[in-house]
């Protein structure tokens, strides 16, 4: 319980779209949480990664929200604070896409960033 409140005490929210989105991806994964994690590398320093696992490691932060559990691991959130996870559908193609207040570049794929 402790872990929740130091998640809702951090500032990362999911658009309404991106809920959604997850809710139907869920349905159809064999994990029962979505993990959003900051990784290094891409073309800009770091890049976002998006997976589905089984179960939180000790490093995850639980979030529960409008019917699903996605976990952000402690190291990522602090890339993360302020973000918001939203989900794009264009004609172009639809995807999943942060809008990071903290990131000083972005590259043109949209999944790697720098700060």
């Amino acid at each position: 319980m402790n872990e929740v409140s130091e998640i809702i005490n951090q500032d990362f929210k999911l658009s309404k779209e991106a809920i959604d989105r997850v809710k139907i991806l869920l349905k159809s994964e064999t994990g029962s949480y979505f993990k959003i994690s900051v990784l290094g590398g891409g073309c800009s320093g770091f890049q976002y990664d998006f997976s589905f696992v089984n179960s939180p490691n000790s490093d995850d932060l639980v979030f529960n929200e409008n019917g699903i559990c996605y976990l952000v691991d402690k190291v990522s959130m602090e890339f993360l604070n302020g973000s918001t996870l939203e989900y794009v559908s264009e004609l172009a193609g639809a995807y999943f896409k942060i809008e990071n207040p903290n990131a000083t570049a972005n590259c043109g794929c949209g999944t790697s960033f720098s700060i």
